[in-house]
């Protein structure tokens, strides 16, 4: 397997993983029913995200965290969603890539759901 090296390769990634997240039982429903995701305007915003952060090239701008707290604010975002989300990730980057790029796209999501579990748990006890 070929390690990430494209945007086409995040594409690839971001697609794959959001294709699991629409199906999946235990946090799809955040997705597909709470914040009623436009999946047109989401998959670009995402694609831009893992770029900035793997390849760092800065075509993401936003501020991913405050896109959460509305959703958090509805239905509690727990920590075991988070580490659900990162299940999935990982599962989906290792059966598409192998490689230095791969593993910091592992590690970058790690700590991201590690973040984004504590702040929305913050959140929820600031109510």
């Amino acid at each position: 397997m070929k390690d990430l090296e494209t945007r086409a390769d995040i594409e690839l990634l971001v697609n794959t993983f959001y294709g699991k997240i629409q199906k999946d039982e235990t946090i799809g429903y955040f997705f597909n029913d709470v914040a009623q995701v436009d999946w047109n305007i989401h998959l670009p915003k995402m694609y831009q995200f893992w770029e900035t952060l793997l390849f760092g090239k800065v075509s993401y701008k936003g501020n991913p965290m405050s896109a959460h707290f509305p959703v958090n604010a509805k239905v509690a975002i727990e920590k075991h969603h988070f580490q659900h989300w990162l299940q999935l990730w990982t599962e989906t980057v290792e059966e598409l890539f192998a490689g230095e790029i791969a593993e910091m796209a592992v590690y970058k999501a790690r700590n991201i759901s590690q973040l984004m579990a504590h702040k929305m748990a913050v959140a929820k006890k600031l109510e």
